[in-house]
């Protein structure tokens, strides 16, 4: 496919950063970094679980082949390779051979038991490119920052994923009004449900609005203390919350513009988790939960 390729940058004017241009590649990146990292140290109220019921505590099964080779079949083989250089078909070659699956499956265990993420699979790479149809690109919101991550990383991501999702439906813990991300829904489920509810509407002979918003830094949002609160509540291992509390920390990110990269920058929050196969499921459970089960009166 065309769009993984590589591509070069159309000539811009040069980027505005706080009324001031990036004459040199340092600003640019420190004005890029600033612009993809907004939302830094939010005070959040954790105390609007504190009415949510602990869910009973679920046992984490070792990972199993199965689960992997079900995984990487799903994988697509034109996904652009991160820092690693592997591409998809190389890890399904790799994973074909017995012990080297048996390799992989111990070590991930291992990082689960250990409550352990390695620092190989936190470092990033990530592209910028415009957003399409802006009527001025001297400015960094107008463009896109594409994280490049580990393609193993990646793999062992997607596998921890499902098994997370399983663990929490299975415990009951999701709300029956949260289709995104979820296993079995689609869109249409989603017009079945506003659907539903212009019906009752109409049954009460009441009008029905729909309000659409977009969360600004939605993925960066993530309040880490506040996710592993919530996995605690829906019922996952100690060591499993242990595991999710090291692997949202420490992230290391090179931005690349063009031929250009820059110097190594400390990712203080997770814009990193737009391409995770982890982040949505999980930003999705950290943002929606508390607005389906808090009580009016309480403030987020």
């Amino acid at each position: 496919m065309s769009w993984v390729n590589k591509h070069k940058l159309s000539a811009i004017k040069a980027i505005k950063y706080n009324n001031q241009l990036c004459l040199t590649l340092n600003s640019l990146w420190n004005a890029l970094y600033s612009t993809f990292n907004t939302i830094l140290n939010r005070h959040i109220n954790i105390r609007v679980l504190d009415e949510v019921e602990n869910k009973p505590k679920l046992f984490w099964n070792p990972f199993s082949k199965e689960e992997f080779k079900c995984a990487i079949n799903n994988c697509n083989s034109s996904s652009t390779p991160g820092l690693d250089k592997l591409l998809w078909n190389h890890l399904k070659t790799i994973l074909k051979q017995d012990e080297c699956l048996s390799n992989i499956i111990n070590i991930v265990n291992t990082c689960i038991n250990l409550g352990y993420w390695p620092s190989h699979f936190k470092k990033l790479l990530i592209v910028v490119i415009p957003k399409p149809n802006k009527q001025s690109y001297d400015h960094p919101k107008s463009f896109c920052p594409i994280v490049l991550l580990n393609m193993l990383g990646k793999l062992i991501e997607k596998v921890i994923g499902e098994r997370l999702q399983f663990q929490v439906m299975a415990n009951d813990f999701i709300h029956p009004s949260q289709l995104e991300e979820l296993k079995f829904k689609s869109t249409t489920d989603v017009g079945v449900a506003l659907m539903h509810m212009v019906c009752l509407g109409w049954v009460k002979n009441l009008p029905t609005s729909t309000l659409a918003f977009d969360i600004v830094q939605f993925f960066p949002s993530l309040n880490h203390c506040f996710l592993t609160c919530i996995l605690q509540k829906a019922g996952l291992d100690s060591h499993v919350v242990k595991f999710f509390a090291n692997y949202l920390t420490d992230r290391k990110t090179n931005y690349m513009w063009n031929n250009f990269s820059s110097t190594i920058f400390k990712v203080k929050c997770q814009s990193w988790t737009r391409v995770c196969s982890i982040s949505y499921f999980v930003c999705s459970l950290s943002f929606l939960f508390p607005l389906y089960f808090r009580k009016p009166s309480q403030k987020i």
